[in-house]
């Protein structure tokens, strides 16, 4: 059995959306609706996952997620998964990235992107019948699509950092 690409394509596109949806979210709304998901509260002498991390953010990722899927032919309980997963795995990367004392928004190559495309393809495997060979080929895709889209992003003056 052969890698499923257009399978691998639709998540990959749901991923991005549920990833970019906070970001959206905060360029259009700035600080309104924002609560903290940690709340300030601290770990170790570090935020738990700092305050860009806001419930806003995590329910409009789900929401997008779900709402998309159907339209590029997954049910909404995929859009879901995706949604959720990647927020968990874009808070994991925080929480980690906390605990090495790396500055909220800084870059951290691989860790910033392997978990919140690794996750929902996990979330997925046996929904969709991927096979290991499709989630490393889905996570690949991503770290290297999501790498060169900060790129253009900044270049476009989207983004205040390359990254």
């Amino acid at each position: 059995m052969g890698i499923q690409l257009l399978v691998i394509l639709k998540l990959l596109l749901l991923v991005t959306l549920a990833n970019g949806a906070p970001v959206l979210a905060k360029d259009i709304l700035g600080n309104r609706f924002a609560w903290s998901i940690d709340d300030g509260v601290g770990f170790f002498g570090q935020p738990v996952f700092g305050k860009s991390k806001t419930i806003r953010g995590i329910v409009l990722s789900v929401v997008v997620a779900s709402a998309f899927a159907p339209l590029v032919g997954l049910g909404w309980q995929i859009g879901l998964r995706v949604g959720s997963m990647a927020m968990a795995g874009d808070l994991l990367s925080s929480f980690l990235k906390r605990r090495l004392n790396l500055p909220a928004g800084s870059r951290a190559t691989g860790l910033d992107q392997v978990p919140e495309s690794l996750f929902p393809f996990l979330a997925c495997r046996n929904a969709l019948a991927l096979t290991a060979m499709d989630i490393v080929a889905g996570v690949m895709l991503f770290f290297v699509g999501e790498v060169l889209l900060s790129l253009v992003v900044y270049r476009l003056g989207l983004r205040e950092r390359p990254y």
